[in-house]
């Protein structure tokens, strides 16, 4: 089983692959402003590894109906 290098700092398709989710779910996050951190360096938008990671913490529930951990 090989393991898969993600670097620093990724683009839209790279971000979704790494959270296992579509691109179109990270943009349509993005526009609500529900999802994960990200910087916009002209036209690029660019996730930080770090930022995912946090993200992805942020979303831990207990159950079904309850609220985040962070909440």
């Amino acid at each position: 089983m090989s393991i898969i290098q993600f670097p620093p700092n990724m683009r839209t398709p790279e971000a979704a692959r790494y959270l296992g989710v579509s691109e179109s779910l990270l943009e349509k996050l993005r526009v609500a402003g529900d999802g994960p951190l990200y910087s916009k360096i002209g036209r690029a938008v660019l996730y930080r590894k770090a930022s995912l990671d946090s993200w992805i913490v942020e979303q831990e529930r207990r159950h079904t109906s309850g609220p985040s951990k962070a909440a």
